[in-house]
């Protein structure tokens, strides 16, 4: 795969990550700190699936730590609704985390899509793709 840092996906699931973790700092007293814990390990869980699964040698292996990074950011998405329902985080920033979650979801479907396309033997084009760019073609088919 290449260079993790260079996916879009995982710099706004990094994203999401420190706006959660900005979120759980503030989640106050100690009896809410399940909540805390749950929303924090939830979120770190999304880009480092996706860093795990990009060292994969096939595109199958790949496509697995996708798939638990997506179930990482329902399971994320679930924390934040609960987190904001009960009022331990504000309305606003839970909503704003909301959305960011669902984006991140949205594009790992879509990065799922691209690799199941993907021959199975990873090309190197594929590898050398565009900084922020994943692309399962090479750049002069893309």
């Amino acid at each position: 795969m290449g260079d993790f840092k260079k996916l879009v996906v995982w710099q706004k699931a990094h994203a999401v990550t420190l706006h959660a973790h900005r979120l759980a700092i503030g989640i106050r007293p100690a009896f809410y700190a399940p909540v805390r814990s749950q929303l924090v390990r939830a979120a770190m869980s999304i880009p480092a699936n996706i860093v795990e699964g990009a060292r994969q040698e096939s595109n199958r292996d790949f496509a697995r730590f996708i798939r638990y990074a997506i179930n990482s950011a329902c399971e994320l998405e679930y924390h934040v609704i609960l987190a904001r329902d009960m009022g331990v985080i504000p309305e606003k920033d839970g909503s704003s985390l909301l959305g960011e979650v669902i984006e991140v979801r949205r594009m790992l479907h879509g990065l799922l899509a691209a690799v199941r396309k993907e021959s199975p033997a990873r090309s190197q084009e594929a590898k050398d793709t565009a900084p922020g760019e994943y692309s399962p073609l090479p750049a002069d088919k893309a």
